[in-house]
């Protein structure tokens, strides 16, 4: 069962209410707008999130970036290949 739901209504730019009805296809614009309202609400909480870490640990640097993606890719590499090249 979905959410349940209310109208509401907003103002936009009309390129952009254009733009999103063209691409928002058999779902409709409600629900495209919605569906970017919820990945919004997310980056906005995964901002918080970052902030609030780096409060108590510092900022992330570059290189941290970088060997977590290296993790990230050799972890990725082991599940392709079934773990065969953990040992």
């Amino acid at each position: 069962m979905s959410e349940p739901t209310q109208k509401y209504s907003i103002t936009m730019p009309r390129d952009i209410a254009d733009a999103a009805r063209a691409r928002s296809g058999p779902s409709g614009l409600s629900a495209y707008v919605a569906a970017a309202v919820a990945r919004q609400i997310e980056r906005d909480n995964l901002n918080e999130l970052i902030q609030v870490a780096e409060a108590e640990h510092g900022p992330i640097t570059e290189d941290d970036v970088q060997a977590l993606r290296e993790q990230l890719h050799q972890a990725r590499v082991r599940q392709a290949d079934g773990g065969k090249s953990a040992a």
